[in-house]
């Protein structure tokens, strides 16, 4: 059973159970809420006539791609116990997530956030949490059984604003230290949510140097540092002795990657991107999964840069859709892309149709190497075979 002690209906507050009963490797602690996302771009929320309802959240968006993508995961957090708090804790069971963790508040409601989208698919965010349930859970809401069995401890910023919730965010973040998970920070720098921009620097580095893992943006780099963050100095400003990896997402450009003994950048992907809600949750979520089935790619450097192709295929991927949840992909949809990008990207120096390309790319497996093999210059075949298979 969890661990739930000091749970009671004083409290206002029930814990709710999953039907798995198997240890999840991937905790994500936070807020999970529902983004009212306008359905056309480039418009501002009082021009906007139809708003598209979706689930989202950073911790939770990252338990649902750990899962979609073959992954187990578990979300800890609170919820008002109203219909939207109802529905959002039937997303994360559909999608496959332990819920063992979760709990339901009668007196505080499940936030909400309405999301502008501007024409390059970037997002302006208005939120509703005066107080919302997820700002007020207890530490002795905690389920601890569950935190203590996690190798991987996800966490970001928005919980550590208000009491209690800061509370209970540090001691689930010292438990799972103690029982030697992995800690896993990403900070999600949401401006409008503290109450100034110095209170969000200040609050977000309060925790930084228990992390072993940290993605942060491009755009976060420059406001904690105050810096550009195309200047290396700027970013390992942000190192420190104990971190392990150190990720900065550069959008479709891909990712920069820091350990305490190499460095260096992977190549984005380019793709047609509608909303970029949720694409920093995807690429986290993706690595996340391989760190915890295989912790030694954070020490080699060939692995690691495998992993965060993938990574980087999995935000991309997810900006084609509206939405964050639902634009997760799984697997397949991530060969898929990685396989039909390396294919254009060649085409020039393939000889090869637009009908094979289209055909071809819906199959992104083994079988086709063959083929490839067979069609595809000499001059370019090594380096093809090297990105893709």
């Amino acid at each position: 059973m969890p661990d739930v002690a000091g749970v009671s209906l004083a409290e206002s507050a029930r814990v709710v159970t999953s039907e798995s009963s198997s240890s999840p490797d991937i905790v994500c602690f936070g807020e999970m809420l529902i983004d009212f996302v306008p359905d056309v771009a480039g418009v501002s929320l009082a021009e906007s006539p139809v708003f598209i309802k979706a689930p989202g959240g950073a911790p939770a968006n990252v338990a649902c791609a750990v899962t979609k993508l073959g992954g187990s995961s578990a979300f800890i957090g609170k919820f008002g116990d109203d219909k939207f708090g109802h529905m959002l804790v039937d997303v994360l069971k559909k999608n496959g997530v332990n819920t063992e963790g979760v709990c339901f508040d009668k007196d505080a409601r499940t936030a909400l956030a309405f999301v502008t989208l501007k024409k390059d698919g970037e997002r302006e965010f208005m939120f509703f949490r005066n107080p919302s349930a997820d700002m007020m859970l207890k530490e002795s809401e905690l389920n601890m059984g569950l935190i203590k069995q996690a190798k991987i401890f996800h966490y970001g910023s928005i919980s550590l604003i208000t009491e209690p919730c800061r509370s209970a965010h540090m001691a689930a973040m010292k438990a799972a230290r103690e029982a030697g998970a992995l800690l896993s920070y990403d900070p999600n720098v949401r401006l409008p949510l503290w109450p100034s921009p110095e209170a969000c620097r200040e609050g977000i580095m309060s925790i930084w140097t228990c992390a072993d893992i940290i993605k942060v943006s491009h755009e976060e780099v420059e406001f904690l540092t105050q810096g550009d963050a195309a200047d290396e100095k700027n970013v390992l400003s942000l190192w420190f002795d104990g971190l392990k990896l150190l990720l900065v997402t550069d959008g479709e450009k891909g990712c920069r990657y820091f350990t305490k003994n190499f460095k260096g950048a992977v190549e984005g992907f380019s793709v047609n991107t509608v909303d970029t809600t949720g694409a920093g949750d995807a690429f986290v979520g993706s690595f996340l999964c391989v760190a915890a089935k295989d912790p030694a790619v954070l020490y080699n450097h060939q692995r690691l840069r495998e992993a965060l192709k993938n990574a980087n295929a999995c935000g991309a991927y997810s900006t084609t859709i509206k939405g964050a949840i639902p634009a997760l992909p799984d697997s397949n949809a991530v060969q898929s892309l990685i396989f039909r990008y390396w294919l254009q990207k060649y085409a020039s120096s393939l000889l090869v149709s637009d009908s094979f390309i289209k055909a071809t790319a819906a199959r992104p497996d083994s079988s086709a190497a063959p083929k490839l093999t067979s069609i595809v210059d000499k001059k370019y075949e090594s380096a093809f075979a090297k990105a893709y298979f």
